[in-house]
């Protein structure tokens, strides 16, 4: 066997934090697979120097990583005060109202930059403001006014995020700003694009509608933050079936079906994710603490930990990178703790559709790669030759202990499979898939001892003749002179 990579793969959001000289490289040698444009922040040329800097960094490193464009969604906030901090005391009286302008809050109302807001609303609903810190409770509604009583008081800074209670505020998932960001994402090239806050599969569809006329083919990653959203599991399989990717976005998902339910439905999406052929990224506060401190705590080990052994693709960075203190010790903890969970024998092999019949030839002949990756001993590494990052993916949600390194010369369909657990890319000239292709790619891999001397390595190919066939038809093995 040779060097063990680790299979989770880690998604860092770039920021001010990350702007520092040398600070990329690091992040990228330290284990950071994809980089998130965080479009709530920032102006566009901001994102375009981050993007541009980070193509020029991993092509000189050689190490394939990928662009994430995130949109900034109908995130519904409060405006902002003349003192820029007030303090609600329980039992106060507080006013939301959509007429009140940006830096005329008091300690007695405030503006709101959601005008229906007084039509959604009603009597005894609970507003949960700055991400569940302080509730509000309705207890009368007069014109633009909503008037509340405080339940759960605290310091209020500007600009913070109002959600309600269960959900069921109708906000567009498509703002004019994220029209906007659609056409930047385009221009940028990203390789993914996170829809926020969508209710169903038509705010998915939509959103890709209005990125392919702009020009890009990205990945749609369904962020996952609305009560709406989990109501069902039929609305659930339907945004991931209209989605490549789904975000478990825990901040505003879990104020609004509270935290204790949140655990329950970051199992079942994951699960239903990878049943459906899915990649799924697990977000927000993993290792919120590291924003100041060098270490985690034993509660985001613990968190990161079980997201791994859930088998998601991928681990979320936020704040840790973007604007904390320590963001390269972040990727190399979050990096190592992935590793460690992943030595657990039990997320080593699994019986995931063992008992399956297919109709598609593609996905038999790749679960029989996967068994014999799990069943023949000294199985070092699985290579996948393929025009399609399907194959990539439908490989990856059978778990095994062997890498599967996806060969080719396409750097697009290689950054897709960057987010993939346990894919690993590798780009190699020539897209003629014949011995000599084999060879120079297994002499590279042989180079980077990735496999060695006597492993036995399996060979799963598509219909080279025909780049526009996404049909695997050839699973082989052999052993490495």
């Amino acid at each position: 066997m040779g060097l063990y990579l680790p299979r989770t793969k880690i998604v860092t959001t770039l920021g001010p934090s990350t702007d520092y000289p040398g600070i990329l490289e690091k992040m990228i040698t330290s284990g950071a697979n994809v980089f998130r444009l965080n479009f709530s922040h920032g102006i566009p040329e901001d994102h375009i120097k981050r993007a541009e800097k980070i193509i020029k960094i991993s092509k000189k490193l050689g190490i394939i990583v990928s662009l994430l464009g995130d949109l900034q969604g109908p995130k519904i906030r409060i405006s902002s005060f003349r003192k820029k901090k007030i303090f609600l005391k329980t039992g106060d009286i507080f006013v939301l109202d959509p007429s009140i302008e940006e830096n005329n809050g008091t300690e007695t109302e405030v503006g709101v930059n959601y005008s229906k807001l007084p039509e959604e609303v009603k009597y005894n609903d609970i507003l949960l403001l700055d991400d569940g810190r302080i509730q509000l409770q309705v207890i009368k509604i007069f014109n633009t006014k909503i008037i509340t009583q405080v339940l759960i008081g605290g310091f209020l800074t500007n600009n913070k995020g109002l959600n309600k209670l269960g959900g069921g505020l109708s906000a567009e998932s498509l703002t004019k700003k994220d029209k906007k960001d659609i056409k930047l994402a385009a221009k940028i090239n990203v390789d993914f694009l996170a829809i926020s806050f969508p209710r169903t599969a038509q705010d998915l569809k939509y959103a890709r509608q209005l990125l392919n006329k702009s020009g890009s083919q990205a990945k749609i990653i369904a962020k996952i933050e609305r009560a709406e959203a989990v109501k069902t599991d039929e609305n659930i399989q339907n945004l991931i079936l209209e989605s490549d990717i789904i975000m478990i976005a825990r901040g505003d998902l879990g104020v609004e079906i509270g935290d204790t339910k949140l655990i329950e439905i970051q199992k079942k999406l994951i699960h239903m994710a990878r049943k459906l052929n899915r990649a799924v990224i697990t977000a927000t506060q993993m290792m919120e603490s590291m924003v100041y401190n060098s270490f985690p705590t034993r509660a985001e080990v613990s968190d990161v930990a079980n997201a791994v052994l859930d088998k998601t693709d991928a681990v979320m960075l936020s704040a840790e990178t973007a604007s904390g203190k320590f963001p390269i010790e972040t990727i190399k903890k979050m990096s190592k703790i992935c590793l460690d969970t992943e030595q657990i024998p039990c997320i080593k092999i699994s019986k995931h559709r063992l008992y399956t019949k297919f109709d598609n030839i593609s996905e038999a002949i790749l679960m029989s790669s996967m068994y014999a990756a799990n069943h023949l001993l000294n199985v070092s590494a699985i290579l996948l030759f393929t025009f399609s990052s399907q194959s990539a993916l439908i490989s990856s949600r059978i778990s095994t202990h062997c890498p599967i390194f996806i060969i080719s010369s396409n750097m697009s369909l290689l950054k897709v499979c960057t987010i993939y657990r346990g894919v690993f890319p590798i780009f190699i000239k020539n897209d003629i898939q014949n011995s000599t292709f084999i060879n120079v790619a297994i002499n590279h891999l042989k180079y980077k001892k990735f496999i060695k001397r006597k492993d036995f390595i399996i060979i799963v190919q598509d219909n080279y003749q025909n780049q526009h066939s996404q049909d695997i038809n050839m699973c082989r093995i052999l052993k490495i002179d």
